[in-house]
Formats: structure tokens, C-alpha cells, sequence
């Protein structure tokens, strides 16, 4: 799946971002609104991770997701 269809439907795809990240917030992800670095940049907020490993895990969720 490519992110165009995340971003597209992104009120469909916030439950499963948020039980794959649950510390993620709802302000959080109104915030995120679909953008990627957005997603990247909060989950490195969060979790402490480098940039590289949250990209990663990003997209490891997406192929999962698909």
C-alpha cells in the first residue's frame, strides 16, 4: 500500500496507528492529519527513536497494512 491511501483515509487507518503506537494521543494524530514526517517526527517524540529505526517500523506497519 502506498502512504497516498493512508493519507486519503486517514480517520480509517488512526485505530490501527494507534494500537500499533499506543502512546500516541488523538491530539497527536488530528495533528499528523495523514503526513508521514509528521507520523515519523511524533513517534520519535514519543519512543526516543533515531529517525531511521521509526521510518522503518513505519514502513514495516505499511507493508503489513496492506
Amino acid at each position: 500500500m502506498d502512504w497516498n491511501r493512508i493519507e486519503g483515509n486517514w480517520k480509517q487507518f488512526k485505530g490501527n496507528i494507534k494500537e500499533q503506537w499506543g502512546q500516541l494521543t488523538d491530539d497527536d494524530l488530528d495533528q499528523i492529519d495523514g503526513r508521514r514526517e509528521q507520523l515519523e517526527g511524533k513517534l520519535q517524540e514519543r519512543y526516543g527513536k533515531a529517525r531511521d529505526e521509526i521510518r522503518g517500523e513505519v514502513d514495516r506497519w505499511l507493508g503489513r497494512t496492506a
